[in-house]
Formats: structure tokens, C-alpha cells, sequence
């Protein structure tokens, strides 16, 4: 059949005309979903109004995730995070992006502990987990910061296509380039490459802060204004453990010693301040010496006891090494105290045992309710209703984790250096527990005071507050935190 001059130039015109319709329903046809990302859905924008003390705050909250490809262009993980951004705050607000530790731990401690705006209650005693209630939060850091809560791969409803994969992030490096680069998507994805960053993170957390700061100056070209570490681990030499070690039971001790305060209702910080000078001084000779004999033993073995709470034939027969025996012993019979706060004794499971087996009172009680109370937040205030489980403690990453070395090796110390170096506006804040007894205060202290003073002077701080490595389960340690917070993040500063 022949098709007349008109008739070819019309049909050529009909078909450039849908072409541009075509086209345009291509870019918006997302492909399907496979594997597990078929349980994660469509990020969810919804709009809120917090109320602070200082009056009404709207603003926008989205739950969703960012896609990680390989080298080839393949998908192959999504992490997912829930971001807070005020309305009407501009692109110069400060930004601050929040991830826990573990390693393998979700972000829903810190986001509904102490950062969101929306924060869980534990009954009227602040250890309750059976009826958590899920509340507004007049302390959220939103008031002064935009939030992003970031779940690293393996946490949280963040997933990579295999297991095979996931494992190549469950490492010191691989874990702070993925978060990076993360980061860096959002900041693009939003429009908030001329905000102020700043990250946040607890325990590994705190570490782990460090290492992606220096990421993204690295390889995403990303200068971080500060860092806000809490209960941080930085120094692994000074984590619990069962090496003897002076210096380390030395920088231990002023936190067994603030639990025993909390513990006899006789807590103060000029106590606590007694405690430090003791430990820093005879207390680290002693144990760093050849074992002290007559009167002189039995005088710092008794002063180490009255600290304690410990009986003094246990801290005699331990030369005074006392952290392996602490949370089963300083209690009294029956009693132990959780590392992570050792102000709080519990009913000891196992009180025939000579060593300590019990379920952790902190860690494996009260605070595992974080996990459902995020996922059902999630599905109903938030519109972003998964049919996969939140993983709010993941062991198996734990137990896989690539130290580069070992635990006792890892050191952020020198990432701290380096940044304070470089970047001449870029701050650190480190925020303490004073019961914390699995990363003391004291450590962290010791990091700080070695630093170069030409760095730390006026751009570093550590704060101190009752209560242990979760120090924010008490209403008055969360108030007084984001106070402090509120002064780092808008003077510039911290007193």
C-alpha cells in the first residue's frame, strides 16, 4: 500500500509528538523492586508540629532510604533513614547526621532517646520496657538542628542484596565510606550542600563519627563543622575487658565510684571529683607498682573499697584491679549492676555463680523496647509501613565485625587531630554518663587532655551527666543535655 506525501509527514509528526510522553513515563516507571527490597517501601513524607519550650516548631519528616551501587552501576544496598527538617529553616540551617553504635546497633536508641522529636518512656520508674509510651519530646535537638537517623547496613531497614554483600560493609572503612556516601547523597538529593554538618553517634557510634567525618573530607569532599559524641567509645584500649591494665582500671574507677554514690543516694560531683584525684594519683601508683604490703595495703585497699562498695578482702585478693568484679560484687549478695548503668542494682539470675551471667538489666531489658516502639512510629505516624522486622540489635554484624586489626587497636584519636587540624571551625562535644562503666568518662577525658593544646583549647568539651551510658533515659540528664547541645550548636561553643 502507498501512503500519500500528507499522510507520511502527519504520521512522522503524530509519532515525534508522543515521543517526549513516552520518554517522560519512562524516567517516572521505576524499576520493580527484587529480593529482600521488596518489603522496604516508598519514602514517605509526612507534615508535624513539634512543641518546644520555646513555642510551636513545624516541620517535615521523611522515611525512606538511599541507594548504594557498585562499581559496575548495580544496586546492591539501601539504607534507610528518617529525616527532620524544619519548615521555613532555610538551607543554611546546620544539619546533623545520627547513627548509633554496637557495631550492629540501630539508630532508634538515639532517635527516640533523646534526638526526635518524639520520645519513648519507660514507665514511672524510667526502666520499665512492658508499656513504653511513646511521647512528644519540648528537648528534641530539632529545635536548633535539622536531623537525619541513619541505620547502618545490617541495622535498623537497612539491607544489601545478600548476605555475601552485606558483609563487605560490616567493617571500620567499608561502614564510614557507606555512611558517607549516604550522607553525601542526601545533602545533594536536598539541596543542603551549604548547610553546616555535623554528626552524632553513641558508643561505636562515637568512633564511628570520627571515621566518617574523615570520609567524607576524603573522598566526598565534605568538610564537617563538628562532631557531638556520646558515651563514645574512642580509644579501644580502655574498653572493659580482662587484660590488667593500670592506666585503664585508673580511668575506670571515678565511674564505679559515681554508681556506688547513686547507688547509696549520696551522689554529688564534688564526690565524684575526690574520686578522679584518687584515682590519678595513689590509686594508679599502687596498682602500677609492686603490691603494697602492711598498713599501706591495707589503707588503699580500704579507701578502694569505700569508693566501691566492693568488700575489702575482694579488692585486697584483686590487688585492686576491681572491673571484672564490680557488677557482680559491688551490689551486695544477690544484686548485680549492668555496665552500662552500674547506679541501678537488679535481682542477680544466677547468684550461685561466682562470675556474672546475668542478662544485661540495661541492654537486654527496658531498652530493647526502642525497636517495636520505632517500627510501629514508623507505620503510623510516619506512613512508612514495612513488612520486614526493625533490627534493633544485630550480633551476627557484631560478631563479623572488621576491626582492621582489633578492637584494642582501634583508636579515632587521630582522626580527631587530623579534622582540628584542618578544618580550623570544626568543634568536638562529648557527652558522659557518670555510672557508665563499659566507656568511662574518664577515657574520654584522657583523649581530650592529650590532645595538642594549639587544637583542643575552645573547640573541644566534655559533659558530664548522672545516669549511665544511656544517660538520657532520665528526664533531667536529657533536659540539661540539650541545653548543652543548644549552646554547641548556635554560640559556636561550649562551656
Amino acid at each position: 500500500m502507498t501512503m500519500r506525501p500528507f499522510a507520511v509527514i502527519f504520521s512522522l509528526f503524530m509519532a515525534l509528538a508522543i515521543l517526549p510522553a513516552v520518554a517522560q513515563d519512562s524516567e517516572q516507571r521505576r524499576p520493580e523492586p527484587t529480593g529482600i527490597f521488596r518489603l522496604i517501601p516508598e519514602d514517605a513524607t509526612t507534615d508535624h508540629v513539634l512543641r518546644t519550650r520555646e513555642g510551636e516548631l513545624p516541620y517535615t519528616a521523611t522515611a525512606g532510604t538511599l541507594d548504594l551501587f557498585n562499581p559496575s552501576g548495580t544496586l546492591n544496598a539501601k539504607i534507610f533513614y528518617t529525616a527532620y527538617v524544619a519548615k521555613n529553616g532555610g538551607k543554611n540551617r546546620p544539619l546533623t547526621f545520627a547513627f548509633n553504635g554496637g557495631p550492629g546497633a540501630a539508630s532508634a536508641y538515639l532517635h527516640l532517646g533523646i534526638l526526635g522529636p518524639r520520645i519513648l518512656k519507660f514507665g514511672a520508674d524510667g526502666t520499665d520496657g512492658t508499656q513504653p509510651e511513646l511521647v512528644d519530646n519540648p528537648d528534641s535537638w530539632l529545635a536548633f538542628t535539622d536531623l537525619v537517623m541513619v541505620d547502618p547496613i545490617g541495622t535498623g531497614w537497612s539491607r544489601a542484596t545478600d548476605e555475601d554483600t552485606a558483609r563487605r560493609y560490616y567493617g571500620v572503612n567499608a561502614d564510614a565510606e557507606s555512611l558517607a556516601k549516604a550522607i553525601a547523597l542526601y545533602t545533594q538529593k536536598n539541596d543542603r550542600l551549604s548547610s553546616p554538618i555535623y554528626l552524632a553517634g553513641e558508643s561505636y557510634g562515637g568512633f564511628r563519627a570520627a571515621k566518617v567525618a574523615g570520609a567524607l573530607k576524603e573522598n566526598q569532599g565534605i568538610l564537617a563543622s563538628g562532631l557531638v559524641m556520646i558515651s563514645p567509645m574512642i580509644d579501644g584500649r580502655f574498653l572493659p575487658g580482662d587484660l590488667i591494665d593500670p592506666l585503664k582500671a585508673a580511668l575506670q574507677l571515678p565511674s564505679l565510684a559515681a554508681a556506688e554514690l547513686e547507688r547509696q543516694g549520696r551522689f554529688t560531683p564534688e564526690a565524684v571529683r575526690e574520686a578522679e584525684r584518687f584515682a590519678m594519683t595513689d590509686y594508679l601508683v599502687s596498682v602500677a607498682g609492686a603490691a603494697p604490703e602492711g598498713a599501706q595495703a591495707k589503707d588503699i585497699y580500704a579507701r578502694i573499697a569505700a569508693l566501691t562498695g566492693l568488700p575489702v578482702d575482694v579488692v585486697a585478693e584483686s590487688r585492686g584491679f576491681v572491673s571484672e568484679l564490680y557488677t557482680k560484687r559491688a551490689a551486695g549478695p544477690g544484686q548485680v549492676v549492668s555496665p552500662y548503668d552500674a547506679g541501678h542494682a537488679a535481682p542477680d539470675a544466677y547468684p550461685e555463680a561466682t562470675a556474672d551471667h546475668n542478662d544485661d538489666t540495661v541492654l537486654d531489658g527496658f531498652t530493647r523496647a526502642y525497636g517495636p516502639a520505632f517500627a510501629s512510629y514508623a507505620r503510623h505516624e510516619l506512613g512508612f509501613a514495612s513488612d520486614m522486622t526493625y533490627t534493633l540489635l544485630n550480633t551476627e554484624v557484631n560478631r563479623r565485625w572488621d576491626w582492621d586489626g582489633s578492637r584494642s587497636q582501634a583508636d579515632a584519636s587521630g582522626d580527631l587531630r587530623d579534622l582540628l587540624s584542618v578544618i580550623p571551625s570544626f568543634r568536638v562535644a562529648i557527652m558522659h554518663g557518670y555510672s557508665d562503666i563499659l566507656t568511662p568518662y574518664g577515657a574520654s577525658r584522657f583523649v581530650l587532655d592529650h590532645l595538642p593544646t594549639r587544637l583542643a583549647e575552645g573547640r573541644t568539651a566534655l559533659l558530664l551527666y548522672r545516669g549511665g551510658h544511656m544517660f538520657y533515659t532520665r528526664d533531667d540528664s536529657r533536659q540539661e543535655a540539650a541545653r548543652d547541645a543548644r549552646a554547641f550548636f548556635t554560640e559556636a561553643g561550649v562551656n
